[in-house]
């Protein structure tokens, strides 16, 4: 694609950056066959292929008005389209910088402003989202319907009894995950403990700062970086061999860090180094003797439902598929497993009609094999697909947990959300 960007605009790192990427795309239209947003609305602008052209033009004449603006929000960041391009165009990387430009060319709405400042203020902070999730459960019987669906169902935390071990690796807990998902980080302590591997939390690190970034705050994600790799690097120097992920979105927002801070002089080289350390947790056990585990899934029957984070943004499909049916647990079919269930950070509140359809068009496709059980690997797919109740989803991790003490499942396990809450 040729392109006309203005000197002056070249001469910034993140436009000289855009337009490489622009200039990759060959107009194939491939991106197209598996948007999500394309196949529900039918529009070229809501492709990415018409958002390259929108944010291109934008670009070249730094003008944009309500409707680039408007198409540009509704991308779920899911970046299938990446894994179709044939051309290696970097979408993910394009929308983050477009939107960041047409937020300075189309100043928002009060309202809309008010709405995104308060999900920047309280999301990525523990302390504040704790208070406004512990109101939002009292408060849940006097809300609508629609809006109660949203709200996490408190869970009891599992006690984790584990072993030090000579192998040390971090953790992130994250902002929302110690409050809606205990369980996770917890079963997955349990299942490294049993490989010989301990897992450890560094005080200091949070929220990884994909919200902030994916909402246009870029110098706010950029701190959370920083911060991040403060509580991390003297872990770092004394021998822990990785930092575990067990949500695919923070995953691939911490092995982003080397690009999001390539510019910055004190961590540039530290963020590379992060990078490298990141690996998911299906990366680690898809390494590991999993030996102890063969066979604890006795048949049961799972329907993973893949993140886009995973598998088109970590490039890790298939990995814990790999795990599970190694394991024993029998994995039912999912039609157009290469959708977005609608979760997409802020996306269910922000884009919420959307969100929806995408949401009930993936419970469709994964309850279609008749699955005793739902797993994901990511908070946000996590809660969303959770907001049924139809069927138990679970990370996948706790799968594993759940049935390698004696090899059968907890007494518990089965019952619906509503009865464990």
């Amino acid at each position: 694609m040729q392109t006309s960007i203005p000197l002056h605009l070249l001469s910034q790192p993140d436009m000289a950056e855009a337009d490489a990427i622009l200039r990759a795309c060959v107009h194939c239209g491939f991106c197209t066959a598996t948007c999500p947003t394309y196949q529900l609305l039918g529009s070229e602008l809501d492709s990415p292929r018409g958002r390259i052209y929108l944010i291109k033009e934008m670009l070249e004449t730094e003008q944009a008005g309500n409707n680039t603006r408007l198409h540009l929000d509704r991308c779920l960041t899911c970046r299938s389209c990446e894994t179709t391009c044939p051309s290696g165009v970097r979408f993910g990387r394009l929308i983050d910088i477009g939107r960041e430009k047409v937020e300075q060319l189309v100043p928002r709405s009060f309202f809309a402003k008010l709405l995104r400042k308060t999900l920047l203020s309280v999301i990525p902070y523990t302390v504040r989202f704790s208070v406004v999730l512990a109101s939002a459960r009292l408060l849940s019987p006097l809300l609508p319907q629609s809006l109660q669906r949203k709200i996490p169902l408190k869970q009891v935390v599992s006690e984790t009894r584990t072993t030090a071990h000579a192998r040390r690796m971090l953790v992130l807990q994250g902002c929302v995950q110690p409050f809606t998902t205990p369980n996770t980080n917890a079963a997955a302590a349990r299942v490294l403990d049993r490989l010989g591997i301990s897992l450890i939390e560094a005080q200091g690190a949070g929220c990884c700062g994909s919200l902030n970034q994916h909402l246009s705050d870029c110098n706010g994600a950029r701190a959370m970086m920083r911060r991040n790799i403060d509580a991390w690097w003297p872990h770092i120097e004394n021998g822990a061999e990785a930092i575990v992920m067990t949500a695919s979105g923070c995953g691939l927002m911490v092995k982003d860090y080397a690009t999001a801070l390539k510019e910055d002089a004190d961590y540039a080289d530290k963020a590379v180094r992060i990078g490298q350390l990141t690996l998911d947790i299906s990366e680690i056990l898809s390494r590991e003797n999993l030996n102890i585990f063969e066979h604890i899934g006795q048949g049961i029957r799972v329907a993973f439902q893949s993140p886009c984070t995973l598998q088109h943004g970590q490039k890790l499909g298939g990995t814990v598929e790999a795990i599970l049916r190694r394991c024993g647990y029998t994995l039912t079919p999912v039609a157009d497993s290469h959708l977005c269930c609608g979760a997409a950070g802020t996306y269910t509140l922000l884009q919420n009609e959307l969100s929806q359809q995408l949401l009930n068009n993936k419970l469709a496709a994964l309850k279609q094999g008749n699955p005793e059980i739902i797993a994901t690997a990511n908070i946000g797919c996590q809660m969303h697909l959770a907001g049924t109740g139809e069927l138990p989803v679970k990370h996948w991790i706790e799968l594993l947990d759940q049935h390698s003490n004696n090899g059968t499942p907890s007494q518990d396990y089965y019952k619906h959300r509503k009865e464990i809450a």
